[in-house]
């Protein structure tokens, strides 16, 4: 099972493929995602890197945290599930 970490605070410029350079130094990445804002396609300066064992996602969090990559200091950490966001609407669908 893969495991997933958060990287923030890098360029806006910075692509999929400049992340995934920079963490498989660390392990075996699975998938690397850079977030956009959906109506301009920009990027919004984080993401998430998913590696294929705990420990090496763990190992690329104590090596890149506040490191500087591209003029920018990463803020790396294991991402968190946000259970709380819930339903956003929209569709409409019956009301229960």
């Amino acid at each position: 099972m893969s495991t997933s970490i958060y990287v923030g605070n890098f360029s806006y410029s910075t692509k999929e493929e400049d992340l995934l350079s920079l963490f498989c130094q660390y392990g075996t990445v699975s998938r690397v995602v850079v977030c956009t804002d959906r109506e301009t396609g920009v990027s919004r300066g984080f993401g998430f890197i998913d590696f294929e064992s705990a420990q090496d996602a763990q190992y690329a969090i104590t090596q890149l945290h506040l490191t500087e990559f591209q003029g920018r200091r990463l803020t790396v950490s294991e991402a968190r599930v946000n259970v709380a966001r819930g339903r956003r609407g929209g569709g409409g669908g019956e009301q229960w």
